[in-house]
C-alpha cells in the first residue's frame, strides 16, 4: 500500500482515531539517543558549575525574552 492510499483511508477514521495513529507516528520519529543525552546533561553540568562559580554570567529573564 502506497503513502497516498494509506492517508487516504487514515482520513476516513474517526478523529480520535487519527490523533492515535499520528500520536504514534510522531513517537516513532523521537527515538531516544543515549549518547547525545549525555552529551547533553554533561553540557548543562558544566555551564551549571560555570554559573555557580562565576565564571559564566546569567541574564535576566527579561532581556532574554524583550523584543528589539
Amino acid at each position: 500500500m502506497s503513502g497516498k492510499e494509506i492517508l487516504e483511508q487514515a482520513l476516513k477514521l474517526k478523529p480520535d482515531e487519527r490523533f492515535s495513529v499520528i500520536d504514534a507516528l510522531l513517537r516513532s520519529l523521537d527515538t531516544p539517543d543515549a549518547s547525545l543525552d549525555a552529551l547533553w546533561a554533561d553540557e548543562a553540568e558544566k555551564r551549571l558549575h560555570a554559573y555557580r562559580t562565576g565564571n559564566l554570567a546569567g541574564i535576566p529573564f527579561d532581556e532574554v525574552f524583550a523584543e528589539h
